[in-house]
């Protein structure tokens, strides 16, 4: 293996299926390959055109609307799912016609999938158990995994006597267990509790980061992908439109389907836009985060001061609010376009209530004119 899992884990004993023969890597190869992947059910098609590189050791989120593709391609990298066309490359080694158990990818669903019969011990060394590894290697790399994960104290448990979290923290050991070159991770925490999901998603991000696992992680959930990420991919119909770093991808979308998704952009098109800004955009559409946008209320900053260079005051009323902890995100609706518009929610301020007077100004810094 090339990442240092090895050092928690060591080399297995040969397992009787014949496994890919791992060559040595050449600096600069990627740890993931995938070239022109299409997917198709029918006359449908799931996704199409997939090219990606992905490096030694990154956390990688699949982020995107349901039905955009992006559980289907990771099953697809998993082997689970045949492809239609393309490749796939873990390190030097071609794995498209590889069946699963032969693939080197350790995969986390979103349901768990652990036997209900068989005890916690069990349900993480079955894999190691079809790979014919020894017991005492067996026990010991369990016992790793479980001290990885935290839950020593839950090995003799059957999963029904796990809260969910630790069932989600079982599955994932399963997967650790059998030293994987890539971890596929599909939705994971989608049927935990808020609570349990911030806690866990660290705890993942903490176990991979340590191990230096190079890991596909499938969320529809902006916040996650944001949090947990080295890149974003952001899927929509089927195809990735956008492959960055969460911070570009949030505040720099390449164009209108991304600016759509990601945050709660303002998109106008250029003669909506050009009283905010005070000139014609260039382009036909520009979008405009809600926290680049700035209020005035009978003449004096609201929620913040103004920012250097901003756009002309546009008249507008209070429509309504909504609280989101520590944002008040506002609508405001202008003359000619309605904006929604974040505050830091200052419990020594007041709130704006519907009807209420106010002037918007754009951070002219902050427009983005989409290229589509």
């Amino acid at each position: 293996m090339s990442h240092t899992v090895t050092a928690s884990i060591t080399a297995t004993t040969q397992p009787a299926v014949e496994r890919v023969q791992h060559q040595p890597n050449m600096a600069g190869d990627n740890a993931l390959r995938l070239a022109g992947l299409a997917k198709r059910f029918g006359t449908t098609s799931v996704f199409d055109d997939i090219d990606a590189d992905i490096g030694h050791g990154e956390f990688i989120t699949l982020l995107g609307p349901s039905g955009c593709g992006k559980s289907t391609l990771l099953r697809a990298i998993a082997g689970l799912t045949p492809l239609d066309q393309g490749s796939i490359h873990v390190g030097q080694d071609d794995i498209t016609e590889l069946p699963p158990q032969q693939r080197g990818i350790g995969m986390v669903f979103q349901h768990y999938a652990l036997f209900p019969n068989m005890r916690v011990v069990d349900n993480i060394g079955f894999g190691l158990r079809m790979q014919k590894v020894s017991r005492n290697e067996r026990e010991r790399r369990v016992d790793t995994v479980l001290r990885l994960v935290e839950l020593s104290d839950q090995a003799h448990k059957f999963p029904h006597q796990l809260s969910g979290g630790q069932r989600q923290r079982v599955a994932l050991a399963r997967a650790l267990v059998v030293e994987p070159r890539v971890l596929l991770m599909d939705e994971p925490l989608s049927a935990l509790d808020a609570r349990i999901r911030r806690h866990l998603r660290d705890q993942i991000r903490d176990i991979q980061k340590s191990l230096g696992l190079t890991t596909l992680f499938v969320t529809h959930d902006q916040e996650e992908a944001m949090l947990m990420s080295d890149r974003v991919f952001l899927m929509h119909q089927g195809r990735i439109l956008q492959q960055d770093r969460a911070e570009t991808l949030y505040t720099r979308p390449s164009g209108s389907a991304a600016a759509g998704f990601m945050g709660h952009y303002n998109l106008l098109d250029a003669v909506e836009a050009e009283p905010l800004l005070g000139f014609r955009p260039q382009s036909a559409r520009v979008a405009l985060r809600p926290e680049a946008l700035y209020l005035s209320l009978d003449g004096r900053p609201f929620g913040g001061d103004l920012p250097p260079r901003v756009g002309p005051a546009l008249s507008g009323v209070v429509r309504r609010h909504r609280l989101l902890g520590n944002i008040v995100r506002y609508e405001i609706v202008g003359s000619t376009l309605t904006l929604n518009i974040d505050t830091l929610n200052r419990s020594t301020r007041t709130l704006l209530v519907e009807g209420t007077q106010v002037n918007m100004y754009a951070d002219l810094d902050e427009v983005q004119e989409l290229s589509e």
